[in-house]
C-alpha cells in the first residue's frame, strides 16, 4: 500500500498592496520561483503545473532567487532567515542564516554563485552580505537610514553591488568583499522600489514610487540618464532586463507593463490588463521577470491578486495567465464525469480546476466576501453550491463547463488565455442564508436534488436558489452531509442526528448516534450513502454501516490524526476513505482492514482543508499553503 506526489498545483504569489512583490527567473528561462504564504514554490515557465514547493520556513516567506549556476535557491522570510537550498529537489537545505533582525525585502547571488546580499527591514543594520555555503561574512551593507527594498550584484568582476531604499538613495558597493563607495542622491524623490544590473553589466536601472526610470553606469555608479519620463501613472514596483541587455521591462501600480529600447530611451510596447476605462486595484502589475536563456521575448508579471501573467513581444495580449489561490483553501468538491475540481479559500475567491491539466480558472459570478465554508457538487443537475461567511449561498451551473489544455505548447497560441477564461459555466445567482453557514449538501427532496445549508439556526432547504423550508435541530449543527433523502448533522453536543428528508416542511425518523466521545467535526456519506464516516474534532474517525437498515458503528479503528479532523472523502467504490486534519497529514483507510493505513506526512503546511476522491486510483488534496496536490494511490484493498 502507498501514498505517492503525483502532482502540486502550486498557491499563487503573496502580494501587498502598495509593495513589490519580487519574482526571480533562472538563467535558462525554465523556471520561475516566488514566495506564497510560508513555502516557497519553483515552478515550470512553459508547463506551470509542474512545480515543487519548498516548506522548510517557519514564518511568512517574502523573496526566492535563483543562483546563476540554477542549482540553489536563497529565500528569505519576515523573521530575518535566510536558507539556501537544492533547486531540484526543493528538500535539502543547504544553510540557515539570520541575517537581520526583520523583513527579508530582497536577495542577490554573485555571478560565481557563491556570495549572497540580503536586504530588508532590520534594526541594527539592513543588509548584509555572506558567503552562500557557510554564512561568513564577507562585506557589510551600510549607507542607508530606511529599510532597504531592493538588491543588485554584477556578475562580472570587478564585483560591483546596489541597493534601493525607503530613504530615496542608491547606495553603490566595490567588492569583493563588499563596502560601501557612493550614495547617489536627489535622482529618485520617493521609495525606490527595484534596481538591477544589467546581464552584461555594463549599466543599472532604478525604479520607484516616484514613477521615474535611472539608468547608471554599471562600473563607477555614475548617473547617466532618466527615461520614460511621465509614461507610468502609478509607482513602479518592479523592473528587469532583457536577456540582451538591449531592453528592459517595468511593471506599475497603473495596471501596464511596458518595454524600453535602453538606449532609444522610449516604450516600444504597453499591456494594460484589466478594463481601459476604470480603475481596477486587482490588476495593478507588483512583480516582473524577463527569463533569460529565451529567445522568445517572454515576459512573466505577477498583478495584486497572485495572478501570473504571461506576455510576449508583439503580442497584443497575455499569452496565458497562471491562476491560483493565495489563502488557505477551506472547501473542495469535484465532478468526477467534468474531469472538474472546484475550491474555495479562507478569503472568498473560488477556483475550477482541470484533473488533467492543472489548468485553474475564475468561477463565472460575483465571489464570497469572506470564508468559504462548503462547496458542495451535484452530479444530478451538474451545479456547484458553495456557502461562505457573508452569509450567502451561491449557485454555479457548470454543465457547458470546459478547459483548454494548459500543458500544451503555447508558443504559437497568443490568444490561450482568452480560451481559458471564456468559461462555459453560468453564475445562476445567491441567496441569504439564515445565519453563518457551517456547511452545504446536496440531498435527494421529493425525487429533485435540493441544497441543504447548516447554519448554528438549524437546516435550511433550498430550491432552485430559493428558501423552500426550514428544519430546527436539538443542538446547533457544526457539519452536516447528505446521500438521496439521508441527511446526517454533527453537533458540538457530540452526536450525530440523521434525517429522511421525506419532504422540505420536516425532516422525518430521526435517528441520534452516541458514540462519538468529542464533538464532530465533519462527515462524509459514501457514494452509495450506506457508510457514514464521522471525524471528531479529537482526530479519530468512526465509521457507521447501513446494511441491516439501522445504522451501527462499524470501526472506530481509523484513530491515526493527532488533531482535528477537517475533512473526509470515500472512494468511488465505497470501500475506502481519504481523510485530512490540523495535523498536516493525509491518510487512506480500507474497510477491509480498518487496522492499516497509508499516510502522506506533511502534506500541506499548516493543516489541510479538504479532499477528494475523482478516481480509484487518485486522490486530491488542499491546504493551508493555498496548494492543490494530486497523489497516486497503490494497493489499498
Amino acid at each position: 500500500m502507498s501514498i505517492k506526489s503525483d502532482l502540486i498545483l502550486a498557491a499563487a504569489p503573496t502580494t501587498s498592496r502598495g509593495s513589490p512583490t519580487p519574482l526571480a527567473s533562472d538563467s535558462k528561462g525554465e523556471r520561475i520561483a516566488y514566495a506564497s504564504n510560508k513555502s516557497i514554490f519553483v515552478r515550470s515557465i512553459d508547463h506551470p503545473e509542474i512545480s515543487k514547493q519548498y516548506t522548510q520556513h517557519t514564518a511568512q516567506t517574502t523573496v526566492a532567487r535563483f543562483s546563476p549556476s540554477g542549482f540553489y535557491v536563497a529565500s528569505g522570510d519576515v523573521s530575518g532567515s535566510v536558507r539556501v537550498w537544492d533547486a531540484q529537489g526543493a528538500e535539502n537545505t543547504k544553510g540557515e542564516y539570520h541575517i537581520i533582525a526583520g523583513r527579508i525585502n530582497d536577495i542577490a547571488w554573485d555571478g560565481d554563485s557563491q556570495r549572497i546580499i540580503a536586504v530588508g527591514d532590520g534594526k541594527e543594520r539592513f543588509g548584509h552580505c555572506i558567503t552562500a555555503d557557510s554564512g561568513n561574512s564577507v562585506g557589510e551593507i551600510s549607507g542607508h537610514s530606511s529599510q532597504i527594498n531592493c538588491v543588485s550584484i554584477r556578475q562580472q568582476r570587478p564585483l560591483r553591488a546596489a541597493t534601493g531604499s525607503d530613504d530615496m538613495s542608491l547606495c553603490f558597493f566595490h567588492g569583493a568583499p563588499f563596502k560601501f563607495n557612493t550614495s547617489i542622491r536627489g535622482k529618485h524623490d520617493k521609495f525606490i522600489y527595484g534596481t538591477q544590473f544589467s546581464p552584461d553589466g555594463s549599466s543599472i536601472v532604478s525604479v520607484g514610487s516616484d514613477r521615474r526610470i535611472w539608468l547608471y553606469d554599471g562600473k563607477t555608479g555614475e548617473a547617466q540618464k532618466q527615461i520614460g519620463e511621465g509614461e507610468h501613472k502609478g509607482s513602479i514596483f518592479g523592473v528587469s532586463w532583457a536577456p540582451d541587455s538591449k531592453k528592459l521591462v517595468t511593471c506599475s501600480g497603473d495596471q501596464t507593463v511596458k518595454i524600453w529600447d535602453v538606449e532609444a530611451g522610449k516604450c516600444t510596447q504597453s499591456w494594460r490588463m484589466g478594463d481601459e476605462s476604470t480603475v481596477s486595484i486587482p490588476d495593478q502589475q507588483v512583480g516582473v521577470t524577463w527569463p533569460g536563456g529565451r529567445s522568445d521575448g517572454l515576459v512573466i508579471s505577477v498583478d495584486l491578486e497572485g495572478n501570473l501573467n504571461y506576455f510576449r513581444e508583439g503580442s497584443e495580449k497575455p499569452v496565458r495567465t497562471v491562476r491560483g489561490h493565495q489563502k488557505a483553501i477551506t472547501a473542495a468538491d469535484c465532478l468526477p464525469d467534468s474531469g472538474a475540481l472546484f475550491t474555495g479559500s479562507s478569503d472568498g475567491r473560488a477556483r475550477s480546476w482541470s484533473l488533467s491539466t492543472g489548468a485553474a480558472r475564475l468561477i463565472d459570478g460575483e465571489m464570497h466576501s469572506n470564508y468559504v465554508s462548503g462547496i458542495a457538487a451535484s452530479p444530478e443537475d451538474e451545479r456547484i453550491y458553495s456557502v461562505g461567511w457573508d452569509d450567502t449561498l451561491r449557485t454555479v451551473d457548470v454543465s457547458q463547463d470546459s478547459f483548454v489544455d494548459a500543458s500544451q505548447d503555447f508558443s504559437d497560441d497568443a490568444a490561450q488565455d482568452s480560451s481559458v477564461d471564456a468559461a462555459q459555466d453560468s453564475f445562476l445567482g445567491s441567496s441569504k442564508t439564515d445565519g453563518q453557514p457551517k456547511g452545504v449538501a446536496v440531498a435527494t427532496v421529493g425525487g429533485k436534488p435540493h441544497t441543504l445549508v447548516a447554519t448554528a439556526n438549524g437546516i435550511t432547504v433550498y430550491a432552485e436558489g430559493s428558501e423552500v423550508g426550514n428544519q430546527k435541530t436539538p443542538a446547533p449543527p457544526t457539519c452536516i452531509a447528505a446521500a438521496g433523502e439521508t441527511v446526517a448533522v454533527g453537533s458540538d453536543d457530540k452526536r450525530i442526528r440523521l434525517f429522511k428528508a421525506a419532504s422540505t416542511a420536516s425532516f422525518d425518523s430521526m435517528t441520534e448516534l452516541q458514540e462519538p466521545t468529542h464533538p464532530i467535526s465533519t462527515l462524509a456519506f459514501s457514494a452509495d450513502g450506506s457508510h457514514l464516516a464521522v471525524g471528531l474534532s479529537n482526530g479519530k474517525i468512526f465509521v457507521y454501516s447501513n446494511s441491516s437498515g439501522s445504522w451501527a458503528l462499524e470501526t472506530n479503528r481509523w484513530s491515526a490524526h493527532t488533531a482535528r479532523v477537517t475533512c473526509i472523502a470515500w472512494s468511488p467504490d465505497g470501500k475506502k476513505a481519504v481523510s485530512g486534519a490540523l495535523d498536516t497529514n493525509v491518510f487512506v483507510f480500507s474497510l477491509a482492514d480498518p487496522g492499516k493505513r497509508v499516510k502522506a506526512s506533511n502534506a500541506h503546511k499548516e493543516g489541510v482543508g479538504a479532499v477528494a476522491w475523482p478516481e480509484d486510483s487518485k486522490v486530491i488534496s488542499c491546504g493551508a499553503d493555498g496548494c492543490v496536490k494530486v497523489w497516486k494511490v497503490e494497493g489499498v484493498p
